[in-house]
């Protein structure tokens, strides 16, 4: 299995494994979307909470020029860590929500 796959799967099973304690509000659903072709990943809520609109991005991953960026994490879990944990080097981990001059001091990839 090539390296991206392996990284498609590992971010599949991280995700399904953060949603699935998911509690979500009556009208409100967990969604997980797995483009495989775009390399997009996406842990989302969508709904509605009486007449507030309920759509967001709890946790995203992207597959970009074969390193796994993380562009957003609301959850308690460190997703770079839990990679690390499956065997993703760390310089193919990019803190997508850091902004780029701090890149460098995070201890993981820069791009």
């Amino acid at each position: 299995m090539d390296k991206v796959a392996q990284y498609q799967e590992f971010i599949q099973q991280l995700l399904k494994q953060y949603a699935q304690d998911d509690v979500v509000e009556d009208g409100v659903e967990t969604q997980l979307v797995f483009d495989k072709e775009g390399h997009h990943y996406y842990w989302m809520n969508i709904g509605w909470n009486g007449n507030r609109r309920v759509y967001y991005s709890i946790v995203h991953f992207d597959i970009k020029d074969g390193k796994i960026w993380i562009q957003q994490n609301l959850t308690e879990a460190d997703p770079a860590e839990d990679l690390v944990e499956l065997g993703v080097a760390k310089e193919d981990i990019v803190l997508g929500l850091q902004p780029p001059y701090k890149r460098q001091y995070t201890g993981y990839g820069v791009a």
